[in-house]
């Protein structure tokens, strides 16, 4: 039992530290990219390196133990800002449309990340030894 909790925690870590590097890549490549630009497409990717970097630092600004727990929820107000931004935007614009593309873009490329730092993922999950023969 003890064991199955600190498999949890390394777990957890891992996850947290691969978003730590997910995250710093898309910091440095996006706040470098869209620092010169006035248009409106270097402001939304200044927003989201931006918004992006505030999660990073207030998770890092937590107790080790808490910094996933704390990373995982994190999307959950982002969605309700999305939510609420979108529901101030002309129907005509289609918001939520949008907003749920920008959610599943967001989503694959963090598929993507994990595929790219893990290409044998399988094994992972085929790789459970039952011990109970």
């Amino acid at each position: 039992m003890c064991g199955d909790l600190d498999e949890e925690d390394g777990s957890e870590a891992a996850l947290y530290a691969r978003f730590r590097t997910h995250a710093g890549a898309f910091i440095n490549t996006q706040a470098g990219a869209a620092a010169g630009s006035g248009d409106l497409s270097a402001y939304l990717d200044r927003l989201f390196a931006n918004l992006l970097t505030k999660c990073v630092q207030d998770s890092d600004a937590l107790e080790t133990g808490h910094r996933y727990e704390a990373m995982a929820a994190q999307p959950l107000v982002l969605a309700r800002l999305a939510g609420l931004l979108a529901g101030h935007a002309s129907l005509r614009d289609d918001p939520l449309r949008k907003a749920i593309e920008a959610l599943m873009l967001g989503y694959s490329e963090a598929q993507t990340a994990q595929a790219h730092d893990h290409p044998h993922d399988d094994m992972h999950l085929h790789g459970h030894h039952d011990h109970s023969h």
